[in-house]
């Protein structure tokens, strides 16, 4: 995953955990905009969240921030 993604990833699940708390959670499509404007960075993070990982379509943006900021 581009360094890009990962801190834009990291930036939104602190900021929702820092206004909802820790049991917060969040889907890949909470790091875009309703509208498609980059579809090959939006493809990437689905890639990651559903291909590679197989996670649920809502987790916990505690678990999320922690996997990508340990290069999960």
């Amino acid at each position: 995953m581009r360094a890009e993604l990962r801190q834009k990833i990291i930036e939104i699940c602190n900021k929702k955990i820092a206004a909802k708390g820790e049991s917060v959670g969040v889907s890949f499509y909470a790091f875009f905009a309703n509208k498609n404007d980059d579809p090959e960075l939006l493809m990437e993070a689905a890639t990651w969240w559903i291909k590679l990982h197989e996670l649920d379509h809502f987790e916990k943006a505690v678990r999320i921030r922690d996997m990508v900021e340990s290069g999960v």
